[in-house]
């Protein structure tokens, strides 16, 4: 079973060389940390920044300079700052190759849920869904089950939708999952995670086809 880094590690193996990645609040905002030095990776957020970092070590940190979830990041040589009309320009105009965010539930056809659940406050849905409707390639990190232990990959989502059939793969603390036409198509299992696990822990359609191997990360 994997924690929020161990997710965060198996989603860097997804970023390829030359992409534009946006991510999200969260596990999220762990994968820069852990992408391929050999990679020319760069990382965009909604505020305003392109060219992030990983995030600075303690007591290197600037108060001005930080991402949409307002942690304070690092920026690599080359960086660029803007006003948050131009980066959503960038979003919306689709040159972002890859989205990373965050769930608290994800429906067999893709629809998610990462906003708010009615009757607790929020502040807004932020940039979520522009980035779920221009975005191509979007992969969701999240925990399989919340903390009653009920799926969060759902038949149908309960909670108020960001976006429609727009998830492509997620990655949970269990599994690597990818979102086909019959469902959550598993791909990859958590190390010591079993089949059965990763079965009686998903509320929708799972689709196993063949020896499915543990993950590497």
């Amino acid at each position: 079973m994997l924690d929020k880094i161990g997710i965060a590690k198996r989603i860097a193996q997804e970023v390829k060389d030359g992409y534009y990645v946006n991510l999200g609040i969260g596990i999220p905002t762990l994968v820069a940390n852990y992408v391929s030095d050999n990679l020319q990776v760069e990382f965009q957020s909604e505020n305003g920044v392109l060219g992030m970092g990983a995030f600075p070590f303690e007591g290197e940190e600037d108060a001005d300079i930080i991402n949409a979830g307002k942690q304070t990041i690092t920026t690599l040589p080359g960086a660029s700052f803007f006003d948050s009309a131009t980066s959503f320009a960038m979003i919306r105009g689709q040159h972002v190759d890859l989205t990373i965010l965050g769930a608290m539930e994800v429906s067999e056809n893709g629809d998610i849920a990462n906003w708010k659940i009615p009757g607790k406050m929020v502040k807004g849905m932020g940039g979520a869904m522009d980035l779920v409707a221009s975005a191509e390639n979007i992969i969701v990190a999240m925990m399989h089950t919340n903390r009653a232990g009920e799926s969060k990959l759902l038949k149908r989502c309960s909670l108020p939708l960001t976006g429609v059939g727009c998830v492509k793969k997620i990655v949970t603390n269990l599994a690597v999952l990818e979102v086909t036409t019959n469902g959550f198509k598993l791909l990859e299992r958590a190390p010591g995670v079993s089949i059965d696990t990763i079965k009686n822990a998903t509320e929708g359609r799972l689709e196993i086809v063949g020896k499915i191997p543990e993950m590497s990360i």
